[in-house]
């Protein structure tokens, strides 16, 4: 059997179709239902959705608050102590290590020689740097408010493929207090404009509590308080997980076969409660329902570390990180539906939503979403199967 291709996954997408804005109420999008089986779709509204739920289905949803990860610095050279020159975009995309509490240092500790070995409270950050090219091991970024006064510092420490950096941030008070004043939302790059104030609010979801995504569970910028109540009086159960989405959600695949795809590694987090709630669930044959390929990983890949059968998996409350690549062949051990935006053209997501529903069908379902002016991608409509 050929193995598959990336471009197996291709599809043709008018630009005009990539939704530049959010729709103009929450909760008002679009909604392309398809049914795996037989590969139907009917043209819906997100308004219908809870009424495609069962009472006792267990609706998953990822509770990952995105950070205003996007910043602007000048750069300067640390030994040749220059004046600050050239602007870049530095894109946050994981924290090394959880940021501990500040420990005040003097400058001259902090671009110390000893670069390699962390000490307790570093704030220490893999970050994209566009221009890049030029950013080099021993700079210091300056990162200024509006005004023109310095919030923060970064020394460039490691310099690695397509942009990437390793940053170490100098001690302040409230580093997260400070990404709220100066950052930006660091919307998607099919995105083609600046981000604005109701980014800040749009580009979440109205569940989002643990902070550290660089990027929205798109699929769950539908919800509203009152379609959640609406889902709560109708018999849905509902529980979260948090798994922090970096930017490999967007990174193109640079390989030319799927057996070749490795992706980056997510931090996610299971409590005991939402583990004994998927148990029960599973053991009776009710629905889980993943709101997000987020979802869908993380949910696999902690039945996959269960190492049950399909019948037998047992999750365990953990906290820990996942790169698993969900293409067609994959055995789903517990999501049984999906809700989902419309992703890009040969990208791990599409794949994923392949594998759930068969590539074929998955493409016919696209290419009817094209044809019907269905909005795409992040601010986009969305599409639930089951």
């Amino acid at each position: 059997m050929t193995a598959l291709r990336v471009a197996d996954f291709d599809f043709p997408m008018p630009p005009e179709l990539i939704a530049q804005q959010p729709p103009a109420e929450r909760g008002q999008s679009r909604m392309l239902v398809m049914n795996r089986a037989t590969g139907a779709l009917r043209d819906a509204s997100f308004s219908d959705f809870p009424a495609l739920l069962h009472p006792g289905d267990l609706l998953v949803l990822n509770d990952t608050r995105v950070i205003p990860a996007r910043l602007y610095a000048h750069r300067t050279i640390v030994r040749e102590r220059e004046k600050p020159t050239g602007r870049v975009e530095v894109m946050l995309t994981e924290p090394v290590k959880p940021c501990a509490p500040s420990i005040p240092r003097s400058s001259a500790e902090w671009v110390g020689d000893d670069e390699s070995q962390p000490v307790s409270g570093e704030n220490l950050w893999r970050a994209l740097v566009h221009p890049g090219k030029k950013v080099r091991v021993g700079e210091r970024l300056i990162f200024p408010s509006p005004s023109g006064a310095i919030e923060l510092e970064a020394e460039v420490l490691e310099r690695n493929y397509f942009g990437q950096r390793l940053l170490r941030f100098k001690p302040v008070d409230d580093f997260f207090a400070v990404l709220d004043r100066i950052g930006h939302t660091p919307l998607p790059p099919y995105i083609r404009r600046d981000d604005a104030a109701a980014d800040r609010e749009r580009y979440q979801t109205v569940y989002s509590r643990e902070r550290g995504s660089v990027a929205a569970p798109t699929a769950g910028l539908h919800f509203t308080p009152q379609i959640l109540d609406e889902l709560t009086a109708r018999g849905i159960e509902i529980a979260r997980i948090t798994l922090h989405v970096g930017l490999g959600t967007f990174a193109p695949l640079r390989v030319e076969r799927l057996d070749e795809v490795r992706l980056h590694r997510e931090r996610y987090s299971l409590s005991p409660s939402v583990a004994n709630a998927i148990n029960d669930a599973a053991r009776s044959a009710r629905r889980i329902v993943a709101v997000g390929t987020t979802v869908v990983r993380t949910l696999e890949h902690c039945a996959l570390q269960a190492a049950g059968s399909p019948l037998q998996t047992q999750l365990r409350a953990h906290s820990g990180e996942t790169d698993i690549f969900i293409s067609p062949g994959f055995q789903f051990r517990l999501v049984s539906a999906l809700l989902t935006n419309f992703h890009l053209p040969k990208s791990s997501l599409l794949m994923l939503v392949s594998a759930f529903a068969g590539r074929e069908p998955v493409l016919a379902a696209y290419a009817h979403a094209v044809q019907q002016r269905y909005r795409f991608f992040s601010y986009g409509d969305c599409m639930f199967l089951s």
